[in-house]
Parts: structure tokens; C-alpha cells; sequence
């Protein structure tokens, strides 16, 4: 069986828990790694009263994903991992993939910018959304009533800016399938699926 590493690739608000999810429960068992889990991980430990702490997190969390990363590469563990990607990680990626042989699938995610502008903003209203995302100030128990007060919530103008200028939208490595996800109805995740199981060999379970 092929040594795989799904790359679930693309904006804010695309879908790419959802798809980490349905491809589980369908191609068998992987790993899934995942930055913001390291970094609400840290946060919660560490705390931070300041931007420039928050930044210093990130790159803790940074730091500690490619550990696991290569870890689970060199005990041939099947992994997904769901993030924003740009050009920052591919060469990390890209090394420890050759390194240990690896199949790298890209699996990028598209949709319309001001759909998923709205999506992020829904998504940071929610209560089971970490704060320390939308806050420039926490410590592990911290709870806004209401989130619109937070002090990190993105503008519209940002929100775009990011997307147009960090390049998520053209992140690829290895074999790429890209989706468009602006209307979640018409995706045919089944189809996606047994198009990358015509390439690799998975345990299918359809």
C-alpha cells in the first residue's frame, strides 16, 4: 500500500474539516494533523497578552507540526492534514515527502471570495470556535458573551487581501484535485474520492 499524505488546501471557510472528515470514514484509517489544534493547544498552555506573543505561538505550533510530521512519516503512517497552504510550507513539506517516499495528494479547495467571507465570519461567532483566534489577548478559560467584540475578528479588506496576496489559491504538491466549493450542494465529494482511488491504493469503503 502506498505511503500517503492528503493535503487538504484552500481559504477560510471551504469546507476542509468537513472533507477531512468523509474522506476518513471512506479511504480508511490516517493521521490527522492539524496546525490550529496545535496552536488552540499552545495557546491554552501558554497564553498571550499581545500580538507579538500570539505570532510566537504560531510559530511554536509551527515548529511542533513538522516534528510530528516527520515522526509519523518515519513509522509510514497515512496522514491528512486541512490548513490554508502557501508557498511557507511547501518546501518543508516537500522535503520530508521525498525523504520518506511518500504520495502526496493536493486536494485544493476553491470558492467565491465574498462566500467565504461570510462563512469565516459565521464561523467565528460560534461558541465552539476557539477565542483565542479572534482575541490579541488570552489565557485558557477566557469566554466573550459576544464574539463581535473580539479584538482580532477580520475586516472584509483584510480577509481579501489575504487571500489575494499569500497565494492559498494556487498551493499544490504532488497530485492536485481541485474543487470548487462555493455551493456546498453541488459538490460530488463520492466522485472526488474514487477519482483518487483510481491513482492510489486505499482501503474504499463506498
Amino acid at each position: 500500500m502506498d505511503k500517503v499524505l492528503i493535503l487538504l488546501a484552500g481559504l477560510p471557510g471551504t469546507g476542509k474539516t468537513y472533507l477531512s472528515n468523509v474522506i476518513k470514514n471512506k479511504l480508511g484509517s490516517f493521521f490527522e494533523l492539524s496546525q490550529d489544534d496545535l496552536k488552540e493547544y499552545f495557546s491554552d498552555i501558554y497564553g498571550f497578552h499581545n500580538l507579538e506573543e500570539k505570532q510566537e505561538i504560531e510559530k511554536i505550533a509551527w515548529t511542533k507540526y513538522y516534528e510530528i510530521m516527520e515522526q509519523k512519516m518515519q513509522e509510514s503512517t497515512n496522514m491528512i492534514s486541512d490548513y490554508p497552504f502557501s508557498q511557507k510550507q511547501k518546501p518543508y513539506i516537500q522535503n520530508f515527502a521525498e525523504r520518506y517516499n511518500y504520495k502526496v495528494i493536493t486536494i485544493r479547495l476553491v470558492a467565491d471570495l465574498n462566500v467565504l467571507f461570510e462563512r469565516q465570519k459565521k464561523r467565528d461567532m460560534e461558541s465552539t470556535r476557539h477565542l483565542s483566534h479572534i482575541v490579541t489577548k488570552y489565557k485558557k478559560g477566557d469566554q466573550l458573551s459576544d464574539r463581535s467584540n473580539a479584538d482580532h475578528l477580520l475586516t472584509y479588506e483584510e480577509f481579501i487581501t489575504r487571500c489575494k496576496t499569500r497565494g492559498y489559491h494556487l498551493f499544490e504538491l504532488g497530485e492536485l484535485y481541485e474543487v470548487d466549493v462555493t455551493d456546498y450542494t453541488k459538490v460530488n465529494y463520492s466522485t472526488l474520492l474514487e477519482k483518487i482511488s483510481l491513482s492510489y491504493t486505499f482501503r474504499i469503503n463506498f
